[in-house]
């Protein structure tokens, strides 16, 4: 098994690889981003009426980015090393944004051509409208951003993305196993982290899997994982399966079992920042790292079983394919998520991959961690991400 040091390191060398660096800099700068977090959600207390966003940056320096409204300037600071550099100027904070999302993602479809996503980017404030380039030409980029910015009356960026965004497929995996109910045909999705409430231990996969599962272990046989419950709609798409035995806090990062790491807490939405550097492991992509781009996001269509609330958190591709639902989004021994779908270009390739935050793992159901200490307790959980800002953050890192 990794330690949480040699997790870590693992990650560092996909960091130093994507961003042209040295590995001890690499390193360095990853502990910096988890050890950052603490502060950076002060900061967001200490700005609330003004936040806009705070964001990662690594180049051409690696530091902290606060964007906030108005034009009253703050002094930029240093927050353990790491430079922390103050933006004003927004023209509106991310709560008002996302709350116009909600409101008016509705009126988006009614108003505006053809299906579309939407997310927030903390990094400039504003709300990125995913449209299509034959919508684009019809009504012009410009008279849509216009459109959009009237309905929600906060500032709009329209991107041209050909919205070929479906769940992620659940054919490849480690390894769970089942028959799917409507087509009768064996399939195979990825398991995410190991949970418990309290009594019983079971694993954590998209909703889209098939109910009834089996679990492929190193020995190649198949181990029974009965059903025990699923959320599938709006916020969420996650589902639990039974596991036999006693479970135990690990997770596999990549093939083979010297990649098992050992999972100590996990990182809350609300905490979760643009830039921030996030692996994830599916069998049909292997593990594979890259950056959040925006942290709330509504995929377009009907692809939440109904419409998408502007919950989930998108990640840089290109390492992902169909096949990875369900799996693991993660940094060292840290949880983020459980992944969920793509957005990719017409030969296939992926532009993007959103999450599902471990924030709504089903009640009582919470993610088993390595110390006692770290374990969230049972206290009630919100189910509706509109109250996400009232639910009290027990633990993040």
């Amino acid at each position: 098994m990794l330690t949480q040091e040699a997790a870590l390191a693992e990650d560092a060398a996909q960091y130093a690889a994507g961003h042209g660096v040295p590995g001890d800099e690499a390193l360095r700068r990853l502990q910096a981003q988890q050890a950052s977090v603490p502060i950076t959600e002060q900061i967001a207390l200490e700005f609330a009426s003004r936040l806009a966003g705070i964001s990662v940056e690594h180049s051409p320096q690696f530091r902290i980015v606060v964007l906030l409204t108005g034009t009253e300037p703050v002094a930029d600071r240093s927050a353990g090393g790491v430079p922390v550099v103050f933006r004003t100027g927004a023209g509106a904070t991310r709560s008002q944004a996302v709350a116009a999302m909600r409101k008016h993602l509705i009126d988006f479809r009614a108003a505006l051509p053809g299906a579309r996503g939407a997310g927030y980017d903390q990094r400039t404030g504003e709300v990125v409208l995913l449209v299509t380039s034959a919508d684009a030409r019809r009504f012009g980029a410009d008279a849509i951003r216009a459109r959009a910015e009237q309905l929600s009356g906060v500032p709009v960026r329209v991107q041209i993305n050909q919205l070929i965004e479906q769940n992620l497929r659940v054919d490849g995996g480690v390894r769970l196993e089942g028959v799917n109910s409507l087509t009768g045909r064996r399939n195979v999705c990825t398991s995410g982290f190991v949970v418990t409430e309290g009594e019983r231990t079971g694993i954590a996969t998209a909703a889209h899997c098939p109910d009834e599962l089996s679990y492929r272990n190193p020995d190649g046989a198949l181990v029974d994982l009965p059903f025990s419950t699923q959320a599938g709609a709006g916020y969420q798409d996650v589902q639990i399966n039974l596991s036999p035995e006693p479970g135990a806090p690990l997770f596999y990062s990549n093939r083979g079992a010297d990649s098992l790491r050992r999972l100590v807490t996990w990182r809350n939405r609300d905490s979760t920042r643009a830039g921030d550097f996030v692996c994830h492991f599916g069998e049909s992509s292997g593990y594979s790292c890259a950056e959040v781009q925006l942290t709330d996001y509504a995929p377009p269509g009907e692809l939440c079983g109904g419409p998408c609330s502007p919950t989930w958190v998108t990640v840089a591709g290109p390492g992902c394919v169909g096949g990875d639902s369900g799996g693991p989004v993660f940094s060292g021994g840290v949880a983020f998520g459980i992944a969920k779908g793509v957005n990719r270009t017409p030969d296939g390739r992926c532009i993007f991959y959103y999450y599902m935050s471990t924030d709504y793992l089903p009640q009582p159901w919470r993610l088993m961690v390595a110390a006692e200490a770290r374990r969230p307790r049972l206290g009630r959980r919100a189910s509706d991400p509109s109250r996400e800002r009232a639910r009290q953050r027990r633990h993040r890192v």
